[in-house]
């Protein structure tokens, strides 16, 4: 057998694409192993057999510029239009279900008459393109979700705080105002309350969206969370950052601080420990954030009960950003939490 031959040969015999040989009047003459792994043994039959309908029993349609899937003027009844040089096409598999492959159907031997049915399955161009458009709306209700945030903490802080600060201001004058002791008791009460509900209000406009963070990034809203934390909590955080004042994309800079404050928060509320540790570094154009603790722990696939953002969710915006997001912990042992995302060059201010 000559070169030609022999590759042509090896081709059709090992071939991953699927190549099915018809006559003019639609009978099988032959099929590489890929295509005889599609359809089952009865299928196989009838075309071997020159049942012209037989391809029928296993297609599902294919792609027209107005449907998904049609069978109207089938690609096997017109193998010589230009509409099936290429086009995707539906088969039920005797394995796999349903799978879309991307299809060619056309004369090989017009004398003859003789014509060939190639396919490539796009189950993987399939899954990939899906992934993409799901990471993509992600990324859009994540967006939209920091962009409320940031308006309701600024209406707070800018509004509602500042509305409350003149009240307890007007309560202070007013104490001045009267030498009714029982009227100065109720002012003062009045004032306290007011005073802590201003607190409450500056506290929960920082949670939604800290200003810091898109003020002067990473390393500024850091410190202002973790100075919180202690103040409120009792909760030591020994933090480590050569960042300085880099910064990076908005989007990495939100899902580095989210990551952050959720791993915090689980540490204060189920580890039980009353110290931390967060480390954020760059190096070789990546961005890490390492939090620690030595509390109790949990096993590995048993998700802490309760978790906000959880460790799924902390997954998921690491992968939107390009990172790496790996969990260390076992019961008695602590857990160590490891984010990693990919940046380049960073901003940075000398």
């Amino acid at each position: 057998m000559d070169l030609p031959n022999l590759l042509m040969t090896k081709l059709f015999e090992n071939s991953m694409e699927a190549m099915f040989f018809f006559d003019r009047e639609g009978k099988a003459l032959a099929m590489n192993p890929a295509a005889e792994n599609i359809v089952d043994k009865d299928i196989l039959k009838q075309l071997y057999q020159g049942n012209p309908q037989a391809l029928c029993g296993t297609c599902r349609g294919y792609t027209s510029e107005t449907e998904l899937r049609t069978c109207l003027n089938c690609y096997f009844n017109t193998p010589d239009s230009e509409d099936f040089t290429s086009y995707q096409v539906y088969l039920e598999t005797k394995d796999k279900g349903i799978v879309p492959y991307a299809a060619t159907f056309h004369t090989i031997d017009y004398e003859q008459g003789i014509r060939v049915f190639m396919l490539r399955d796009l189950t993987r161009q399939f899954k990939t393109q899906e992934k993409f458009y799901q990471n993509k709306m992600m990324k859009h209700v994540i967006e939209a979700q920091e962009n409320e945030r940031k308006r309701i903490s600024r209406e707070l802080h800018d509004s509602v705080a500042q509305e409350l600060m003149s009240a307890v201001i007007d309560l202070r004058v007013l104490k001045y105002m009267t030498s009714d002791e029982q009227l100065l008791r109720k002012v003062k009460q009045t004032e306290v309350s007011m005073t802590r509900l201003l607190n409450d209000i500056r506290n929960l406009s920082v949670e939604l969206r800290p200003a810091a963070l898109d003020d002067f990034g990473l390393e500024a809203a850091f410190r202002s969370h973790f100075k919180r934390m202690e103040q409120s909590y009792g909760l030591v955080i020994e933090y480590k950052s050569q960042l300085s004042e880099k910064r990076y994309e908005s989007e990495i800079e939100t899902v580095m601080y989210r990551v952050c404050q959720e791993a915090v928060l689980n540490a204060l509320k189920y580890a039980q420990v009353d110290t931390v540790k967060v480390s954020l570094t760059e190096k070789d154009g990546v961005l890490r954030l390492l939090v620690e603790d030595e509390g109790t722990g949990f096993k590995l696939g048993d998700e802490p009960s309760g978790t906000g953002l959880g460790l799924f969710g902390m997954q998921e915006r690491a992968e939107l950003v390009g990172g790496t997001f790996n969990v260390d912990s076992g019961i008695g042992r602590g857990t160590r939490i490891l984010l990693q995302v990919p940046v380049g060059f960073a901003q940075g201010k000398e």
